[in-house]
């Protein structure tokens, strides 16, 4: 019998394992579905899209959607240890102060920025140094870019010729602007949840962790979570019993799907998927979000890009020093703007690399180049996740309805605009050879929007399907994470945002576990700033 089962370990289920195994007289149980964090595509940093359709992923795909040209969308989700941060492009961003403030406004008590930031600095060990908006001494390593491309250099004086500030740092009180990434990177190699939270910990007699393992749902006695059902053998099941609580952390995705097979949502849907209802909970599965982005690619006359990155010199080089072109995220500039007046906060967040990246990663092309990359941080439109079958192997049916909002459209398209307006600046200007995607001969409002829809895909951000909230219709946790209605579980992870975050959502994740586990341990945090010097 363990204390708290945990379902997942990835960004959120890490933090978990390690916050709640510090006190001895706790045990704790952490089940993962994937394997080990061992392969090089994993520590390597520009190798991640390798990672793509892999074992190492769990390989979604939205149902056709109807406004981009009914095609599916791909969602890669981490399936090891560390999750999707053995899998992202390890880009530190924590989102806007009004961002956790809406949270707390749409009834998320004791979630604003006040309350979450102590929360960010106690993970944080940047290389910057303590102050007011940043930790050191945390798990999480927090770094400046190993080797960077010197081409970073000019995409932030064409950002500032195009209107947009350099700023020196995204994570403080005021995001728009453009600036270097710093990365959940040490020395020149990915730094996952699993390596920051999970790894130093692993000798602890309270803590169990198990790998390739399969949950079904979770097991009740009445409304009380009491454990959850494993897979075992090719067709027989084990109960891992929880005497406290389970703690759900599979993820946008993983999550409500967990959920829904075990008679948790809206019972309609349930009966109609095979499933006997347990607790009708209507929120379970909806207000699904992700930011959608496009990439705009030109060829370059600059001959340091990320071409021929993994070719054998390169390769040597990341094995014997750590550093060079494998070291990179390939986004290595960020560019947070508002396309239009009156809006509380940026809405597009450029993405900037020395590189050719589309249909992610996938596609390649013979020659340098840059991308610049307009990704919507604040979309409108809501999807959802539901059941394909009342088979746990079956993968859940997902629809994003990316686009189905005209405000989302207009930013969007904005976004293209303006990324050809930075290239179009002297400092890009000068080593442009020939604009790629879309291309020069799209021009007009109607052949961008037509690009738009056919290549626009989504940046691995999924939030949202387990809404808290303390006071929503539609909530799925109240604030202190626990499921509606039910006793002994509660979910942990991206799902519980109400409303995504502004920019990359690993940082946030990890920020809410760190939070939970303090929720569950009764604990309150000190002052704003109380871990800054720890």
């Amino acid at each position: 019998m363990h204390d708290y089962v945990i379902v997942g370990a990835g960004s959120a289920g890490c933090v978990l394992a390690n916050r709640l195994s510090e006190d001895p007289s706790v045990r704790v149980l952490l089940l993962e579905a994937g394997g080990r964090d061992r392969s090089l595509n994993v520590k390597i940093p520009a190798a991640f899209p390798k990672q793509f359709h892999s074992k190492l992923d769990w390989d979604f795909a939205t149902e056709p959607e109807p406004h981009v040209d009914e095609r599916s969308l791909y969602i890669p989700r981490g399936k090891m240890l560390g999750g999707s941060s053995s899998m992202n492009a390890m880009l530190y961003v924590r989102g806007r102060p009004l961002d956790y403030d809406a949270w707390e406004a749409q009834g998320a008590a004791g979630w604003g920025y006040r309350d979450v930031l102590p929360y960010f600095l106690k993970s944080e060990d940047n290389v910057r140094g303590a102050s007011e908006f940043h930790g050191t001494g945390g798990p999480l390593r927090v770094s400046e870019q190993r080797s960077p491309r010197p081409m970073n250099r000019r995409f932030l004086q064409a950002s500032e010729a195009a209107g947009i500030p350099q700023i020196t740092d995204y994570n403080g009180p005021e995001q728009d602007g453009a600036s270097i990434a710093q990365v959940t990177q040490r020395n020149g190699q990915r730094f996952s949840a699993a390596d920051a939270f999970l790894r130093p910990v692993l000798g602890r007699p309270n803590l169990e962790v198990r790998t390739n393992v399969a949950v079904l749902g979770v097991e009740f006695d009445g409304d009380r979570a009491v454990g959850v059902r494993l897979r075992k053998g090719r067709r027989g099941e084990a109960l891992a019993r929880a005497d406290r609580e389970v703690l759900l952390c599979a993820g946008a995705i993983g999550s409500p799907h967990l959920l829904l097979l075990s008679g948790v949502g809206p019972s309609d849907e349930l009966r109609a998927a095979g499933i006997e209802p347990r607790h009708d909970l209507r929120g379970v599965g909806r207000n699904l979000q992700d930011h959608p982005f496009v990439t705009m690619i030109w060829e370059v006359s600059d001959q340091l890009t990320l071409y021929g990155a993994d070719k054998p010199k390169p390769l040597a080089e990341w094995l014997l020093r750590r550093s060079g072109p494998l070291s990179s995220t390939v986004a290595e500039v960020f560019a947070f703007t508002r396309t239009r007046g009156g809006l509380p906060a940026a809405d597009v967040q450029f993405h900037m690399g020395a590189a050719y990246f589309e249909d992610h990663g996938q596609e390649t092309y013979d020659g340098h180049c840059m991308v610049i990359a307009p990704v919507l941080v604040s979309p409108k439109a809501r999807g959802q996740v539901w059941l394909r079958s009342p088979d746990p192997a079956a993968k859940p049916r997902i629809l994003t309805n990316t686009l189905s909002e005209p405000e989302d459209l207009e930013s969007m398209l904005a976004g293209m605009r303006l990324a050809r307006d930075i290239a179009a600046q002297a400092p890009l200007r000068e080593i442009v050879v020939k604009e790629l995607k879309p291309g020069p001969a799209c021009e007009e409002r109607e052949e961008l929007e037509a690009d738009l829809r056919r290549r626009l895909m989504l940046i691995y951000h999924p939030v949202g399907t387990a809404r808290m909230s303390d006071t929503h219709d539609q909530a799925v946790v109240d604030s202190q994470l626990r499921v509606h209605g039910l006793q002994g579980l509660r979910v942990i992870d991206a799902s519980v945002m109400p409303t995504i975050t502004g920019g990359n959502t690993n940082a946030p994740t990890m920020m809410i576990a760190e939070k939970a586990a303090d929720l569950i341990r009764g604990r309150v945090p000190g002052g704003v700033g109380a871990h800054a010097a720890a």
